[in-house]
C-alpha cells in the first residue's frame, strides 16, 4: 500500500513486486456490453476529486479518468449517467452498467449490490471554518450540544450523522458541490466526511481546515458498485484494476488529483 496522502492510500502493494498482470482485452468484455458498444457509469458528479459535473455537464476527476480507461480497455465509448447519494444503488443496474466516484464499502451497500476489489484506504474526519478549529480535536467535540454538522442526505456521511452524533445539530444541505461554501460562510460549524474530500476542499478553499484526518474516526475503503448477478463484468473490472494498480494508470491519477506517489 503507498500513501497518497496521510492516511489516504490506494489498496494493494507488498514488499515483492508482483508478478505481472495479463492486460484486460475489448475481446474477452462482457457480451451485453460488447454488444451495445457503450459502458454506461453512474456518478454522483459531486464529490471531488474522484467525480465533479460542472455546470455545462463537462465531467472531471479521478474516477471519471479510470471509468474512460476502463471503456478504453473494452473497446467500447463512455457514457457518464448522473445519479444520487440516494439512488446510487437502485440505479446501478437500471441506468447503468456500474457506479463509480468516491463510493465507500458499506454493509448496506453490500446486502444491494455487488462491490469490487477496494482500490482506496480512506476514513470519516471533520472540516470546518479555520477560525473555529481550535473548537474541535475528535469526534467528541463535535458530538456537542449547540455544534452545527451540515450533511448531504443519503449517503455515507448522512448514515454516519445519524449513528453517531446524538447531541449536535444536524443541518441539511441538498446540493454537495456547494455544501462547502455553505460551510465557509456559516450557515453550519462543521462537516464530517471522508479524508480524501476535507484534503480536496482545504486544498482548494484556505477558510477550511480539517480535524482529525492524521487520526480518522473510521477506517473504509472506496470500491467500485455493480449490480447482482454482473458476475462476469465483476471479473472483468477487477482484473483491469489489478493491471491499472500495476501498469501505472492509478500512479499516474493519483499523482494527477492526491498530488502523491501513485500505483500499488
Amino acid at each position: 500500500m503507498v500513501a497518497i496522502a496521510a492516511v489516504v492510500a490506494l489498496v494493494g502493494g507488498c514488499a515483492r513486486a508482483p508478478e505481472p498482470a495479463q492486460a484486460p482485452t475489448a475481446s474477452a468484455a462482457p457480451r451485453s456490453i460488447a454488444q451495445n458498444g457503450v459502458l454506461r457509469v453512474c456518478s454522483t458528479g459531486d464529490y471531488r476529486p474522484f467525480t465533479y459535473r460542472a455546470p455545462d455537464g463537462t465531467w472531471s476527476g479521478f474516477d471519471v479518468d479510470a471509468a474512460g480507461d476502463m471503456a478504453r480497455a473494452l473497446g467500447v465509448r463512455l457514457e457518464l449517467v448522473p445519479t444520487t447519494w440516494k439512488t446510487l444503488v437502485a440505479d446501478v443496474g437500471a441506468t447503468c452498467d456500474l457506479a463509480m466516484g468516491g463510493i465507500s464499502v458499506s454493509p448496506e451497500r453490500a446486502k444491494q449490490a455487488r462491490f469490487t476489489t477496494p482500490y482506496l484506504q480512506d476514513g470519516k474526519a471533520a472540516i470546518t471554518r479555520c477560525d473555529e478549529a481550535d473548537r474541535f480535536h475528535d469526534l467528541a467535540d463535535v458530538d456537542q450540544p449547540g455544534v452545527r454538522v451540515i450533511v448531504n442526505p443519503g449517503g455515507g456521511n448522512a448514515a454516519f450523522d445519524q449513528s453517531h452524533l446524538h447531541q449536535a445539530s444536524i443541518v441539511t444541505w441538498p446540493d454537495n458541490n456547494t455544501i462547502f461554501d455553505q460551510l465557509a460562510a456559516g450557515a453550519a460549524d462543521v462537516m464530517i466526511t471522508d479524508v480524501s474530500e476535507i484534503r480536496w476542499q482545504t486544498s482548494t478553499n484556505r477558510a477550511l481546515c480539517g480535524v482529525a484526518v492524521d487520526h480518522p474516526f473510521t477506517s473504509e475503503q472506496k470500491a467500485y458498485l455493480l449490480p447482482t448477478g454482473s458476475e462476469e463484468l465483476l471479473r472483468w473490472t477487477d482484473h483491469w484494476l489489478d493491471v491499472a494498480s500495476h501498469d501505472g494508470t492509478y500512479a499516474a491519477l493519483s499523482q494527477k488529483y492526491f498530488g502523491g506517489a501513485g500505483g500499488r
